[in-house]
């Protein structure tokens, strides 16, 4: 049994000052940065949004979210309280002009990644909660792994109130494991 830690989109646009910032997002660091240097994980990967200047998603292009984590600018860098010397891979997300890119397996060679390193389980953290969080826990149980979210280590846009509590619900209906 091999296992990942999985760290959602933990960006610059998406912690206090960015673009799309997730209330409190920043205070997550170090919860992650504890993770990762665990020993706990086999591999550790890192997922970005890397969006084209032209991403559907933004409100200028029709979409719900203010331009946010464009591939290549500060905003779309990992955010620097982040150990990345913990991280062995970072897969980058959302770059097809059309879709959302909410979970890291959509668009990405992250199955591929965590099938070639024998990964059975992963634990995913990160932000948001309600988005991306919660769409790469999904994605990675119909993908077959064992999924656990740790609640202390993610944070949610929150748009409704207990938007969090609801992805998190979703997750473990699905078989996710909160830990």
């Amino acid at each position: 049994m091999s296992r990942a830690l999985i760290i959602v989109d933990f960006q610059n646009d998406f912690t206090p000052g960015g673009e799309l910032a997730v209330p409190d997002g920043d205070s997550i660091a170090a919860k992650l940065n504890e993770l990762a240097a665990s020993g706990d994980f086999d591999l550790v990967i890192a997922t970005r949004d890397w969006h084209p200047a032209d991403h559907s998603s933004f409100k200028v292009n029709g979409g719900p979210w203010p331009v946010h984590c464009v591939a290549g600018t500060l905003g779309a860098q990992l955010h620097p309280a982040l150990d990345q010397t913990r991280i062995d891979v970072i897969v980058d997300k959302g770059q097809d002009v059309a879709t959302d890119g909410y979970s890291g397996f959509a668009g990405t060679d992250l199955d591929e990644i965590l099938r070639e390193r024998g990964v059975t389980d992963v634990t995913v953290a990160g932000l948001a909660t309600d988005y991306c969080v919660k769409n790469t826990a999904l994605d990675a149980l119909r993908a077959g792994y064992g999924v656990t979210v740790d609640p202390g280590a993610v944070r949610g846009v929150e748009i409704e109130a207990g938007d969090s509590e609801r992805a998190l619900a979703e997750v473990r209906s699905a078989g996710g494991v909160l830990a």
